[in-house]
This record gives C-alpha cells, sequence and structure tokens, in this order.
C-alpha cells in the first residue's frame, strides 16, 4: 500500500494569547468572562486581554487590604529587597517587554528597548528608597518638656491608580512602584489601548517574592472600574494620573469616603529624572512622643 505523506502548512498557525488578570497573586479570569482584542500601533491583533468587571475591581481591592498589613509592617529593607527582586525578573524578561512597547508605542526596537532599560532603572531606583524615606521626611523634633518627640512616615494604605496612557511601561512602572515602596498595597487600572506590558508585569511580580494581593492589575475600559475604586470605602487614595476626563468625576465620587487624591499633572514627563514627590504623596506623617527617662 503506497505511504501517504502529509504536507506541512506553508504557514504556521498562530496563536493569540489570551491574558488574565493579576488579583491577590493568582490570575483569574474576569468575573464577566469577556475579553477585547488588543492590536498595535496598525491595528493588527496582538492578544487578548481580560475585561474586568466591577465585580473584580471589588475582588482587587478585598486583596490588597488583606496584604497590607503584611507588606507594610515588612522592614523597609525586605520591601528594598523584594523590590530589586522584581527588577532583576523585568531584565530577565527583556525582549518581550521590549516588543510589547514597540509595537504599543509605534517605535523602533532600539527606543522601545531604551524605554524597557530606564524602566528597569527606575524600578531599582526606588526599591533602593525603601530603607531611606523615613530620613528624609522624618524628623527628631525640639518640644519644651522632657519628651522624645518624632516624626515618621507611614503608609496611607490600599492605593487605586490609574496607569498613564501612552507610556505602558516607563509610566506603569513611575506610578507604581513608589506605591509599593511606600508599603503601600496597590490595585491598578492598566491603560486599556496597551493593556499588555501590564499583564506581563503581573507574571513578573508572581515570580517576585511580592506578597500576593501586594499589587493587583485589572484591565478593561476605565469607564467600568475607576468609578467602583473611587468609591469604595477600603480605599485610602487614588491616583488619578491616567484618568482623563474622568478625573474630575473621579474625584467628587472619592470625596464621599475622605481618600487622598492625586489629580493628573499635563507637565509630568515620565522620562524625566525621577523624584520623591510620588513616594511622599502617599505616605502620612505620624508623630510619637516618648517621656524621657522612663
Amino acid at each position: 500500500m503506497p505511504e501517504h505523506k502529509t504536507t506541512p502548512p506553508t504557514t504556521p498557525l498562530r496563536v493569540l494569547k489570551t491574558y488574565k488578570l493579576f488579583i491577590a497573586g493568582a490570575f483569574p479570569r474576569s468575573e464577566s468572562g469577556r475579553v477585547y482584542e488588543v492590536t498595535d500601533h496598525r491595528g493588527n491583533w496582538l492578544a487578548n486581554a481580560p475585561r474586568a468587571s466591577r465585580k473584580d475591581a471589588r475582588d482587587a481591592v478585598t486583596a490588597a487590604r488583606k496584604a497590607f498589613p503584611g507588606w507594610s509592617a515588612a522592614t523597609a529593607y525586605n520591601r528594598g529587597q523584594i523590590l530589586y527582586r522584581v527588577a532583576e525578573m523585568l531584565q530577565g524578561r527583556h525582549g518581550q517587554f521590549t516588543t510589547e512597547v514597540a509595537d504599543a508605542c509605534g517605535i523602533s526596537a532600539r527606543k522601545a528597548a531604551a524605554e524597557v532599560d530606564a524602566a528597569i532603572d527606575r524600578w531599582i531606583w526606588h526599591a533602593g528608597w525603601t530603607d531611606k524615606i523615613a530620613q528624609t521626611s522624618g524628623s527628631s523634633n525640639p518640644v519644651a518638656g522632657p519628651y522624645l518627640n518624632l516624626s515618621l512616615p507611614e503608609p496611607t494604605g490600599v492605593v487605586a491608580i490609574c496607569a498613564p496612557a501612552g507610556s505602558p511601561l516607563l509610566g506603569l512602572v513611575s506610578v507604581l512602584a513608589p506605591v509599593l515602596a511606600g508599603g503601600n498595597t496597590a490595585v491598578l487600572i492598566a491603560d486599556p489601548a496597551a493593556p499588555l506590558p501590564a499583564l506581563t508585569l503581573g507574571e513578573v511580580l508572581a515570580t517576585s517574592d511580592l506578597p500576593p494581593g501586594a499589587a493587583n492589575i485589572l484591565t478593561g475600559p476605565l469607564a467600568d472600574l475607576a468609578p467602583t475604586l473611587a468609591s469604595h470605602q477600603d480605599v485610602n487614595a487614588l491616583d488619578l494620573t491616567g484618568s482623563g476626563d474622568l478625573a474630575p468625576d473621579l474625584q467628587a465620587t472619592a470625596a464621599d469616603t475622605l481618600k487622598r487624591i492625586h489629580l493628573p499633572d499635563p507637565a509630568e514627563e515620565w522620562t524625566a529624572t525621577p523624584t520623591l514627590r510620588r513616594l511622599r504623596t502617599f505616605v502620612e506623617i505620624k508623630t510619637v512622643w516618648h517621656t524621657i527617662g522612663s
């Protein structure tokens, strides 16, 4: 009997990845089961991203609150070690991040690689400040009496972040890293138009010793997710950097729960040299008194 030979297809079948959310250190599908197409700057279909629901947003806040006591109580040195490990893992996936940034922003591979390098450097910079912020923001205060009076920074709590549009990795790192470095936990809504670097960062965080729930990443339309986080009573602060035209409404919604609000700054440049401004935004100054000699 003659032997039949199969001819392999000339064009291999392309399997597009369907990403998942990053909540509580795990990768659940959206509660709604919905996804949306992610395209590059030319409109080519790259992957499917989960379209998070309001319940997903609430689950992320619950995970962040649960993680807060452990992450905020960790020594500043230990937090710095963990965040430095994140930078190491970022470096290990340099090629993937370069491709994702180039596709999202429509820039050359060389420019995208330089942006990835800058994001890694930015993460290391914040990791190095975890055990130094108390020295620059704290003080020993002179008082009239036999007391030792100290002012020390402590984390605000659960911070909800609208990641900036147009800078899917460097801008993302610039808003997330200072929140974590200050001992806060985070719920981040990625740039809906370019979510892949954020979703890949979730895969990095999951293998970097960061406690489950310390950082949570959601994808989907801001209008679906941001109002839920702005009105949530267990969110202590709101970074509206990437909220665009929704910022005034979100600020008004958040006013009912007395959140600390960081408003968008049109002059903010992600390529600029980092400062301590963002790190100081999400810490509170606590003053303690100790009787001398007792």
